[in-house]
């Protein structure tokens, strides 16, 4: 039985294009900071991890800053001891690294900030790390990222690595690598084999294959710093667990592998950062398994895996795993500027429009998820 809530095209329609309009106005000060978030930021001891052969000291929750409008947020999170925090040049097309710097205010240099750019000419790139650099008000990045690469091809193109040793060489990043939620394990063992990165963003969570574990395990032993993204799973609703969630027992899964130097989960608000900084009070134990078996019913045939093995499947090339990320950034996220945004990214080759003409799915799951009830309701989102 489906027990994740859906959501309606009206009210997507309704929501999701003025989602972003009213984010981007909310003032530094437009929430109040809880008592016991107060009370936290003065007893909560920190564990920290060094990110690879970087050297650098990373606290094991980091900040993902992509969905985040108020600065203030950022700001206490820093306060509680959060040290790294990544944005994107295309987060809020552009404005998220403006609410990362004035979150940042004069900390800068205490503060590893991580940003993102689009793979294109040398040229185009470039420019964007220079807007980056421009809307964080900084010199540099201390990570720079090729942001979500999909297949070998794109991890070894020449160009790209050429712009990233230029970008060192300046002294406009520190260190560099590349994001990735399509294909996730032959990357990881790519790049582990290649050398070249020093750094690997990457879905992870307590869904995640045995290959995959197993390729961050030899890329950490490799000396590449492993930061682990979409650590809660989609964070769908789940009735059944209420008043619990499975937000902490999932960040305990991620932070109990060593080879994880830290988990960037995205938080929009103080109670998410409470909740957040409160999981490392405890190590993963039985409890959190229990809370996860549960949530994992949930999710067990509406969650993708992005392990890309559904590729070929689709007579017409649809890209299912970036069509069921869409999907989960409106129903699990319920963040549907960011699900309508990611769809319009995709070309039309690859999403919903050569769905079209179907009368029936082709596309099998090896983990059960029914990718024809899930492309039913992207359709009905997106179309």
């Amino acid at each position: 039985m489906r027990k994740v809530k859906t959501l309606s095209r009206r009210h997507f329609l309704k929501y999701g294009g003025s989602a972003f309009a009213a984010a981007s106005v909310i003032p530094a000060a437009a929430q109040t900071v809880p008592d016991s978030l107060k009370k936290a930021s003065k007893e909560t001891t920190f564990e920290y991890r060094t990110l690879g052969r970087t050297g650098l000291r990373y606290s094991i929750l980091g900040y993902g800053a992509m969905r985040t409008s108020d600065p203030a947020v950022i700001s206490r999170a820093i306060d509680m001891g959060i040290n790294n925090i990544d944005t994107a040049r295309g987060y809020m097309d552009g404005e998220n690294e403006k609410i990362v710097a004035k979150g940042l205010g004069d900390r800068r240099k205490q503060i590893y900030v991580t940003t993102k750019i689009r793979v294109s000419e040398p040229k185009y790139m470039m420019e964007d790390l220079e807007l980056s650099l421009k809307a964080l008000d900084t010199d540099y990045v201390d990570v720079l990222l090729l942001h979500a690469r999909r297949n070998k091809e794109q991890l070894l193109d020449e160009e790209s690595r050429a712009f990233i040793e230029k970008a060192k060489k300046e002294g406009k990043t520190r260190f560099a690598g590349f994001s990735t939620h399509r294909n996730m394990a032959e990357l990881v063992e790519v790049a582990t084999e290649d050398k070249f990165f020093d750094v690997i963003l990457t879905s992870y969570n307590f869904k995640s294959d045995e290959r995959l574990q197993k390729a961050v395990a030899k890329a950490a032993q490799a000396g590449i710093g492993i930061i682990a993204m979409k650590t809660q799973s989609g964070g769908y609703e789940n009735e059944n667990m209420k008043p619990a969630t499975p937000h902490q027992a999932s960040l305990r899964w991620v932070w109990k592998d060593p080879s994880v130097t830290c988990a960037i989960p995205a938080m929009v608000t103080f109670e998410q950062l409470e909740e957040n900084v409160a999981a490392q009070e405890i190590h993963f134990g039985q409890r959190d398994q229990l809370h996860l078996q549960k949530y994992a019913e949930t999710v067990q045939d509406r969650l993708c895996r992005f392990c890309d093995q559904c590729a070929g499947q689709c007579s017409n090339q649809a890209s299912i795993p970036d069509i069921n990320r869409c999907l989960m950034y409106a129903e699990g996220y319920r963040d549907y500027y960011l699900a309508f945004q990611n769809y319009k990214e995709l070309d039309s080759s690859e999403n919903l429009a050569a769905c079209q003409n179907c009368s029936e799915c082709t596309v099998r799951c090896k983990y059960g998820v029914d990718v024809a009830y899930n492309v039913k309701r992207a359709k009905e989102l997106f179309v």
